[in-house]
């Protein structure tokens, strides 16, 4: 409070000098007044291995952090308290980035190719998928000092790529081995002994997975194979149930363009709204019985499915040749009720905590744009060298995310 009194009379303070200390840069960070972390986040700028830190109040770009490395197919998690974002590099590379001074706080390169991460539910451990040379890496947050190794190694000894890594209740992560076709759940309540469970044969070559906002349910989408496989966290021992195993049974899949993304959260209360792999629609699949209850034609091949956090509309981007569209989906009537063409390249989507607002990358256009998701106008545009992810830190607090 002293500060802030000087600061508004700096004749009362006797000390005028601070007054051009703060108009320095590093000091003026210093002096700046406190501020949450609830309307941050950050944008993947993969060209130039940097992430633009945002805020969604006012739709700024508050600073650009760079040196993160290889940032193809990059996302991230937060820490607990919102604060820094855990960013995982296709190269390898685990970086660490402080929202608030908007500096890298840490980095490691804890493998060679590697595809997304979780942060444990007590938010101590950050596990890491790769696909070379597998596995999966978990280190400790504060320190990035790797604490367990988990080889991914089947009955046969054969290595696989891991994917759709995700954070789940009880300090358990979960993922698949995408070339031995299995799903394994790690629990790191001892991390210098994680307990590893594994289910074997669960559908050929799983390429992605999401789980349920409660953590109960995760589900592996299957690039050979038609259908998904779900398991249930609270009943381990029933093991893993394939569903929708007929939804292309029988026809031609087209030539895929962008393998679909499933960690989008396409999820109302009572419904799963998933990208149909090869196809130009999307699945509805009921949560109680998990079967199948509708399908909605669309736009191209689906990549990202995401539900607006009311749970009101899902929201669908796009692969090559019709990724500059958006579509968006009425839930009650499930019909198509807007198309909206920011332009080409449009990588990913991120809904405002609320959900009354929605970010859109628009990379082949170097820019963000923001929509209002009631009357779908477009409001402001950010620029951003070749955005491709958008991470807002609400979803420090969510399972899964």
């Amino acid at each position: 409070m002293k500060s802030v009194a000087w600061w508004r009379s700096p004749s009362r303070s006797g000390h005028p000098w601070l007054l051009v200390a703060c108009l320095s840069w590093p000091l003026l960070q210093g002096c700046a007044a406190p501020r949450g972390v609830g309307d941050m986040g950050v944008v993947i700028e993969r060209a130039t291995g940097s992430v633009e830190v945002v805020e969604t109040t006012g739709k700024t770009v508050l600073s650009r952090v760079e040196g993160l490395g290889d940032l193809s197919h990059a996302s991230v998690v937060y820490s607990r308290d919102g604060r820094f974002a855990f960013v995982f590099g296709r190269d390898g590379g685990l970086s660490k980035v402080d929202l608030l001074t908007g500096q890298l706080a840490g980095r490691v390169m804890q493998a060679g190719n590697s595809i997304g991460g979780a942060i444990s539910q007590d938010g101590r451990l950050v596990a890491v998928a790769n696909y070379q040379p597998g596995g999966v890496r978990v280190f400790d947050t504060e320190t990035l000092v790797q604490v367990a190794d988990i080889p991914a190694v089947d009955a046969q000894g054969r290595t696989s790529k891991v994917v759709g890594l995700e954070d789940s209740t009880e300090q358990r992560f979960v993922f698949s081995l995408f070339d031995s076709d299995e799903i394994w759940i790690a629990d790191l309540n001892d991390p210098a002994k994680p307990k590893i469970t594994k289910f074997t044969g669960i559908g050929s070559k799983p390429y992605d997975a999401l789980i349920s906002p409660d953590g109960r349910h995760y589900i592996a989408g299957l690039f050979g194979d038609d259908g998904f496989a779900l398991l249930d966290l609270w009943h381990p021992e029933a093991g893993v149930k394939r569903i929708l195993k007929d939804y292309g049974h029988g026809e031609k899949r087209t030539a895929v363009y962008k393998m679909p993304h499933l960690e989008g959260w396409g999820m109302t209360e009572d419904l799963v709204f998933l990208p149909a792999m090869g196809r130009h629609e999307v699945l509805i699949v009921d949560r109680a019985e998990w079967r199948e209850v509708g399908r909605v034609p669309v736009a191209g091949q689906p990549v990202f499915v995401m539900a607006k956090p009311d749970g009101r509309q899902i929201w669908v981007n796009f692969a090559h040749p019709e990724n500059g569209k958006v579509q968006v989906i009425d839930v009650p009537t499930r019909q198509v009720v807007r198309t909206l063409t920011p332009g080409p390249g449009v990588m990913h989507m991120e809904f405002t905590p609320r959900g009354e607002h929605i970010w859109l990358s628009v990379r082949d256009s170097d820019r963000v744009d923001v929509f209002h998701t009631h009357s779908f106008e477009r409001i402001a545009t950010l620029p951003a060298t070749k955005p491709s992810g958008i991470f807002f830190t609400s979803r420090a607090h969510k399972i899964g995310l």
